[in-house]
Order: structure tokens, then sequence, then C-alpha cells
């Protein structure tokens, strides 16, 4: 049976032609947009499962970054270690010149003194954005060095660099109240304690270097390299003076400390509101005690001091050899970690690339499958309109009925 108002051959055309352009217009988005998988409608696992690995992506970004710091950190410190291992290696040379007894030892004497202050001045200067690993400021350092996923999370992970002290300070341990005054222990329910009353050596409101009149083996006072712990309850906190230090930037080193130590912040709370004093209100039910304590730091080339070819040249030969051991070893345990981070971030650069590699294989467009499927789509679609109009011609056919 023929009918002029419905046309099955027409409608079968129209949708073959609808369906094939559908398919040539999501070719043509994957050949623009170059994804196949461009949105979540597209395909919602791939798509869930590319962005998270995107994410990662931007991660190690970070991580490549922060490796990069800790190489910067890492190549200042060795190269301050073997650049007093070379000021020693000199100083020794001259030591072995003073073991002969014709020779002017004063003169010697007054060389090596120049070398030490130069070698103090290497290790002072020896930071990189403000941190020092040879100073005796710092025990260890991390840094961040991975981005660990797994079916429970992601936790990041870091290389432990230790910190190496070839500072010349020594002394004897510190007491009074040059550690700072603790008034009161924190009752429980809100009660306060506080911590203050720091007293420095040399002149003015600020710590003195120690080549302004210190004198490590004898002053009770607060000086360069010297460790202050702090602790509240069960948590300890260490601080470790700084040359130009206040009592301000005490009672936030502090502060700092005993949060980077884990002290809960909602059990106490810290604060440095009033000037030089570190207040610390408990917030539990239990009363805590306050305890502060210090030690001199002493540094790894602390024997420099008491070099003295004009006195006693052989004990000075002695001496040099561990000083010149302890800044070689100094060395190779930054070249040590150095190394493993110049690794760990070739390994991160190869990863990202995998993870792009991984995401691109997910996500990418096959150019060469999509051009085939286009040219393909394209035949087939003047392939249906043909047939669309050929359908659209049968209904005139009737027409030769009624003639």
């Amino acid at each position: 049976m023929s009918s002029i108002l419905t046309n099955n051959s027409a409608m079968v055309a129209l949708q073959t032609m609808k369906g094939i352009n559908m398919n040539l217009n999501k070719t043509q988005a994957d050949i623009s947009t170059g994804k196949t998988v461009a949105s979540a409608k597209d395909n919602a696992a791939v798509w869930a499962i590319s962005k998270v690995m995107e994410s990662d992506v931007e991660g190690f970004k970070g991580i490549s970054d922060s490796l990069s710091v800790g190489n910067a950190t890492l190549t200042v410190a060795r190269n301050a270690s073997e650049s007093v291992t070379k000021l020693l290696t000199e100083m020794k040379g001259k030591i072995v010149a003073a073991q002969a007894e014709n020779v002017d030892r004063s003169k010697l004497q007054t060389d090596i003194t120049q070398l030490t202050k130069q070698i103090e001045s290497v290790v002072g200067a020896a930071q990189f954005n403000g941190l020092n690993l040879v100073d005796g400021s710092q025990t260890s350092i991390n840094v961040l060095s991975s981005l660990d996923r797994s079916a429970t999370g992601v936790e990041s992970s870091s290389i432990q660099v230790t910190a190496q002290n070839l500072s010349t300070s020594a002394g004897t341990a510190l007491t009074g109240t040059s550690l700072g005054v603790v008034t009161g222990s924190p009752a429980a329910g809100g009660g306060v304690g506080t911590v203050t009353g720091f007293t420095f050596q040399g002149a003015g409101a600020a710590l003195a270097s120690n080549a302004n009149g210190a004198v490590a083996s004898t002053t009770t006072s607060l000086i360069e390299g010297d460790a202050i712990e702090i602790t509240v309850g069960e948590t300890t906190g260490r601080y470790v003076v700084k040359v130009g230090d206040t009592n301000d930037e005490l009672a936030e080193g502090l502060r700092e400390a005993l949060t980077a130590g884990g002290l809960n912040g909602a059990d106490f709370t810290l604060s440095t509101s009033t000037a030089g004093t570190l207040s610390i209100t408990n917030n539990t039910n239990v009363s805590t005690a306050i305890s502060v304590a210090a030690t001199r730091g002493e540094g790894g080339l602390a024997a420099l001091g008491g070099i003295d070819v004009t006195a006693d040249p052989a004990g000075a030969l002695d001496d040099i050899e561990g000083l010149l051991q302890t800044s070689i070893n100094a060395a190779a345990s930054f070249g040590s970690a150095q190394k493993r981070v110049d690794i760990q971030s070739e390994f991160v650069g190869k990863l990202t690339d995998s993870l792009k590699t991984g995401i691109g294989a997910m996500v990418d467009t096959d150019m060469e499958e999509a051009s085939a499927r286009l040219q393909a789509l394209q035949v087939q679609q003047q392939l249906a309109t043909q047939a669309l109009s050929i359908a659209n011609q049968q209904p005139q056919g009737l027409l030769s009925l009624f003639r």
C-alpha cells in the first residue's frame, strides 16, 4: 500500500541521516578539541580518572619546585663545607710550617687567626632563602619529594637532610634568668602561663654576634647557636638562637617550635601579642606544667678558637686533623643528600611525563583514525542525502495513477 501521508522510506532515510550527522559532529569535535573524552558526558569513568591524574601532575610540578629549592639549599651548604675544607687545608699547611724551630710562629698564628675569621664568615653567609644548614641553627630539614596515592588517599613524603654544625661557638651550660622566666602554671579551664625575660650577650635589645665580645666559654647570657627548649605538658619545642634575635623573635620562635612539635592548638592557645612574651592558655581540664631549658651550642669547629701555634704547635697539628675530618664529613653528607635529591628530581620528571602519556592515551583523539572516520562519515552523509531525496520523490509517482 502506498500513502501520501506516511512515507516510511523517507523516515528511515531521515533517521539514518540523523545518526550519521551525530557521529559526524562528534568526530569533528574530537578533531577540533584534540580529545575524544572532553567532558564527563563523553565517558564519565575515563574523564574522572583523567582528572585525578591531571591533579597529580599539578602536584608533581609543585614537588619538582620543592626539589629545586632543596637542591639549591644543599648546593650552598655543600659549597660552604668545601670552602671550609679548603681553608682548613690552607691552615694545616701553616700549622705544619710552625712545627719547624726556625720560623716566626707569631706571624703564622696571625694568618691562622685570619683564616679562622674567614671560616666564620663563610659559615655565617651560607644560607639560601634564610635557611643555613652549617651554622648549627638547624638539626635537619625535610625536602618534599613525592606524592604517594593509594586506595585510602594521598600522602606526601620527604627526603630528610641532616644539617651539619660547622660553627666555632662553644661554652658552658646556661643557667639563671637568661633562659627566660616562667610565670604561672596553666591551670585547667583557661589558666595562663607566660615565658619572658630572656637576656642577651652584647649591648642593646638584640643578640650581638659572637665576634662582638661574647666569650662562649664563660658567658651565661644567650649567644648565637644556643638551643632553647620549652616543654608544655608532653610536647617540647626547640629553637636555636640566631644573631639579631630579640625577645619578640625568641617568643615567636618558641611559639612556632611548639606548634611544629605537635602541640594541640585546640588544647592550648599560644599568643605573642605582648612584646617579648609567649603566653600559653590551657583550654583543657587538666593542669599543665611549663618548663624551659637551654644548652650552649657547640659547633663542630669549636676547637679552632684554641689553636695556637706559638704555644703548642704539636697540639695544633692534632686539632686541625680532627677539624678537617669534620668539614670533610659535612661536605660528603651534603653531597650524598644532594645526589639523592637529584635522582628524585629526575624520577619525578619522568613520572610526570609518564602520567601525561597515560592521560593522553585515555582522552586524546587518535587523529589518524578520526581522519579516516571523518571521510567515511562524509561519504555516508552524501549517500543518506541522496537516499532521502529519492524517498521524498516516491509520492510524486502516485500522481500518474490519477491521470
